[in-house]
């Protein structure tokens, strides 16, 4: 996909960090946006702030683990501007942690309801409708880093996020078969500078920690807290993102790496892993290894 001004881009989880960066590299670039978020109050002020740099944008709030949800979203979009080029799937939250037992069922539900079913819902939403348009389009889903290597315990984010990896790879060759002028990215995130980690405050009541009082759910907050300012501080900053990301579209690649240094070698060790039949290699401890943190910009000390 190579031209963009005019077209339409749908953004979910845009009021802050990597989609809101997104959106604003996609009104920069002469698209209209529809914003999409959970939290309504953020969202509003995304919109504000970009129809005041006379972008031509709306916000829909909207909950991307409810299949509803997402379908008045696209019908919203539709009826707005009357077609969709560009689609982000980008909505996720970070929640549960340490190991796979230790997640309540109510982790697993939040995490896998918005990073996977999230995605699984626009794709279903969305695609039908694009590819019915007969026009040049493209699809980004947003996994992680964590969704290409081992390590990093068997909570639910790692898993929802090779879910969506597969699930990508899955849509590329459906597209593919079928001739579609529509392509498929899936974005890797490292370290970047955003609030994910404090997802915990757009949490559904119904789905609420019932421990969370206890000592072992304190010490996971603490570790959160602490996680959070670590990505503020050094991460990556959502803007270099999204300028990787519009130039991944532009070059039609399908793995949009943020940090290619810093992750490459893990995957390789991933691979050899499964190829040489041996257990997973262990991850490379804190402070060791190629730092997956930092921007273009400037790299941490």
């Amino acid at each position: 996909m190579r031209e963009f001004t005019g077209r339409v881009a749908v953004v979910t989880g845009a009021a802050s960090g990597i989609g809101r960066g997104l959106a604003e590299r996609f009104a920069a670039e002469g698209m209209k946006v529809v914003l999409a978020d959970v939290e309504e109050a953020a969202l509003e002020a995304a919109v504000r702030d970009l129809r005041q740099r006379e972008h031509d944008v709306i916000g829909v709030r909207a909950d991307v683990s409810a299949q509803a949800a997402v379908e008045e979203l696209r019908d919203r979009a539709y009826e707005a501007y009357g077609a969709v080029h560009v689609l982000c799937n980008n909505a996720g939250v970070a929640g549960g942690g340490g190991a796979a037992w230790e997640s309540t069922p109510n982790d697993w539900a939040w995490v896998l309801g918005v990073n996977l079913w999230g995605v699984i819902h626009g794709v279903r939403a969305f695609v039908p409708r694009m590819l019915a348009q007969g026009e040049p389009g493209w699809v980004v889903n947003t996994a992680s880093m964590l969704g290409l290597v081992s390590g990093g315990g068997g909570g639910p984010y790692g898993v929802s996020k090779h879910a969506v990896v597969r699930l990508t790879e899955g849509l590329y060759y459906d597209l593919r078969s079928r001739d579609a002028q529509i392509g498929c990215s899936v974005l890797c995130p490292g370290m970047i500078a955003t609030n994910i980690i404090e997802a915990e405050r757009n949490r559904p009541a119904a789905l609420a920690d019932p421990a969370a009082d206890d000592a072992s759910a304190r010490e996971r907050a603490r570790m959160r807290t602490e996680t959070a300012q670590r990505f503020r501080a050094f991460g990556m900053p959502p803007d270099e993102v999204a300028e990787i990301v519009l130039d991944a579209i532009r070059e039609e690649r399908f793995y949009i790496l943020t940090h290619p240094e810093g992750i490459k070698d893990r995957v390789r060790s991933r691979m050899e892993d499964i190829l040489l039949d041996r257990a997973p290699s262990p991850p490379p401890a804190p402070g060791q290894g190629v730092s997956v943190a930092g921007s273009r910009r400037a790299q941490p000390s």
